[in-house]
């Protein structure tokens, strides 16, 4: 193990990080997302707080239950040795007049850029309306990543980002899902940046939340990765979830059966993934 790890990250591309211009946030979006991972067991899906920075060409999308452990938010942090639920580590950026998606991946310590171009998405644009959380939004469905999506969107609300790699439309997302409903986001809140509606528990939290750097003025990419390939990567990371202790272990130094694992606070360990949001395209 040692000898392949070893091996496998020496393939990794050692680079300066990107050159990005910081782009000035405008809002800030948290989704519900959920997930049936595990096709055997559809009564369990993964779920997960979701966070979408939104700029004027630049937005971020990453997870809120990931930064409010970080942040030690109330109640976000489980205790010691209590069984605990996954959180997604990627950050997504999306650039639109440069038409690219950049991802932030790792896992352990090791942190990644992967520069990719955005696929153009197809929407299809009905005369279907409706109204989520009082807003009016529009009806738009197309096929992508091996999926047929149906997205609703707010049209007075022009930010072309949505939550994960869905984007294009001409307002926000507010909702969007697959015909199977494996796949979910459902927009829970909008922050608009002005604070004077926030309760105490809320701005105490909003404190927490700035040491954050998905909660400063600006969208800018981080420093402390380095830029590899798709392929790249997925050697390494094939590896690791192949094997996640003796991974750990090869790399640390540490024993295999000294290496902690947590697991979901539902019971269910969401480690068995046959069903990703990304699918085989249909040909």
């Amino acid at each position: 193990m040692k000898t392949l790890l070893t091996t496998l990250l020496s393939l990794f591309i050692i680079a300066t990080v990107f050159a990005q211009q910081p782009d000035k946030v405008l809002a800030r979006v948290t989704y519900n997302f959920t997930h049936v991972r595990d096709t055997n067991s559809r009564n369990n899906p993964y779920t997960e707080k979701m966070l979408l920075v939104i700029g004027k060409n630049a937005s971020v999308y990453t997870s809120l239950d990931n930064i409010s452990r970080r942040v030690n938010i109330p109640g976000a942090r489980p205790a010691p040795n209590a069984p605990f639920k996954p959180v997604t580590f990627d950050d997504i950026y999306f650039f639109a007049s440069e038409n690219k998606i950049i991802t932030r991946q790792g896992f352990m310590n090791y942190k990644y850029l992967i520069e990719e171009p955005v696929q153009k998405i197809n929407w299809k644009i009905s005369k279907d309306t409706a109204s989520f959380a009082g807003i009016h939004c529009k009806k738009a469905t197309t096929n992508f990543k091996g999926r047929k999506w149906i997205a609703w969107y707010a049209p007075e609300m022009p930010f072309q980002s949505g939550p994960w790699k869905l984007n294009g439309l001409p307002g926000l997302i507010i909702t969007a899902y697959d015909v199977k409903k494996e796949v979910q986001f459902e927009i829970e809140a909008l922050d608009n940046l002005k604070n004077e509606d926030l309760n105490p528990d809320q701005l105490a939290n909003l404190k927490l939340y700035e040491k954050s750097e998905f909660f400063g003025n600006e969208i800018a990419m981080q420093t402390d990765a380095r830029k590899t390939t798709r392929a790249e990567f997925d050697k390494v990371y094939a590896v690791y979830i192949k094997d996640p202790a003796g991974f750990i272990a090869a790399e640390t130094g540490q024993p295999r059966t000294q290496v902690f694992k947590g697991v979901s606070t539902t019971g269910v360990s969401h480690n068995i993934i046959n069903n990703p949001i990304e699918l085989p395209e249909k040909k």
